[in-house]
């Protein structure tokens, strides 16, 4: 992984040296809301936080996240920057609480409802909501007020004819957004 200066986009900089400590590839990265925090998901099966508050020197923070049994697909922050969602080829999508960066911890069990891989994850913008995109065709949302206990809100949304890829929330929450190999993007109306 590497960080880049994009402050001219037409030039952009590397910034520091490669973030290194995953042992295979890195599907997915994401900043906090509030920049300080990259979190990035791999084929090892593990989640990583980074200390990017100086993009010249990002430091590792705290142990590897474990607890997939599968390659860790995804990765996303809740609105407000205290909570990490990961999606895994394990079928399921867990909860992290990464209040004290330095020692996350895992929140409740992984919640389970594809029939294959989790590739993508969202929260919506009030956080009340995550969206789960799966090589199983399907979108799920899940009620994560609880966060605890999350809940399936309804059932999958289906329509894709090969896996769904990727979801993004609307900035109003109210719209979804999921991409598919089908060659289609779908927009859905919550």
């Amino acid at each position: 992984m590497r960080l880049w200066d994009v402050t001219d986009p037409a030039r952009p900089k590397r910034r520091g040296k490669p973030l290194t400590g995953h042992i295979h590839w890195v599907w997915s990265v994401a900043f906090s809301p509030d920049g300080r925090i990259l979190a990035s998901g791999s084929e090892d099966m593990s989640v990583r936080l980074w200390d990017v508050t100086d993009p010249g020197r990002p430091q590792p923070l705290g142990q590897p996240l474990t607890g997939h049994g599968g390659s860790a697909w995804s990765v996303a922050f809740f609105p407000d920057g205290r909570i990490l969602a990961s999606g895994s080829g394990d079928r399921a999508v867990r909860l992290w609480d990464v209040t004290d960066p330095g020692r996350p911890r895992p929140i409740g069990k992984p919640f389970r409802d594809h029939a294959g891989r989790v590739v993508s994850v969202a929260f919506s913008p009030d956080g009340r909501t995550l969206a789960s995109a799966s090589r199983d065709e399907t979108v799920r949302l899940w009620d994560v007020t609880d966060l605890a206990r999350p809940q399936p809100l309804g059932q999958p949304l289906a329509g894709h004819t090969y896996a769904a890829v990727s979801v993004a929330f609307s900035p109003d929450g109210r719209t979804l957004a999921s991409a598919s190999h089908d060659m289609t993007v779908r927009l859905w109306r919550l």
